[in-house]
């Protein structure tokens, strides 16, 4: 019996470590991120990523509610990475983005995402531990267009695998 006890006990300490610093599930609770994530899908975050290597462009992350956010509901949000530190970023017609004035190659962005991009960037540039995030579903989204640019202290992890359905599975 005590066995059997400390290996439970075990599991669970190791368990409750993994999901504090490795790993961790999220639920996806709105259509922001259509068609790559869909409400309701569940996804795996990487938390130890970034501390091995920087954000890149195109990473879909997950980040803790920035202090622009008026809802204290939402405790935490995913969206792409479409601008890092140092980067110029402003919008053009259809959805494009242009990076330091070059057009960023957007494979993620259906024909509707391009049809309805939603209100325009800005022309700014990002400061140092900024980041310009973005919804693929441009059109339904909540992103740096109305909370700013992110910090990177933010930034909980890097979205690696969506997990449910599991007839979705699908490594990002």
């Amino acid at each position: 019996m005590i066995e059997w006890g400390a290996i439970i006990a075990v599991a669970v300490v190791l368990t409750l470590l993994v999901r504090a610093f490795v790993f961790e599930a999220y639920y996806i609770p709105s259509p922001s991120m259509q068609p790559t994530l869909k409400p309701g899908n569940r996804v795996l975050v990487d938390k130890l990523s970034y501390d091995l290597h920087s954000v890149h462009r195109g990473d879909i992350v997950v980040f803790s509610r920035p202090p622009t956010e008026t809802n204290l509901n939402i405790k935490d949000l995913i969206k792409r990475v479409i601008g890092l530190p140092g980067d110029t970023i402003q919008s053009g017609a259809n959805g494009a983005i242009f990076i330091d004035g070059k057009l960023l190659n957007q494979p993620w962005l259906t024909p509707t995402a391009k049809a309805d991009p939603g209100p325009p960037v800005p022309k700014l540039t990002l400061g140092h531990n900024q980041y310009y995030v973005m919804g693929d579903n441009r059109g339904d989204s909540e992103d740096s267009r109305y909370l700013g640019p992110i910090s990177g202290n933010l930034i909980v992890g890097r979205a690696v695998l969506r997990i449910w359905p599991l007839d979705s599975i699908r490594l990002f």
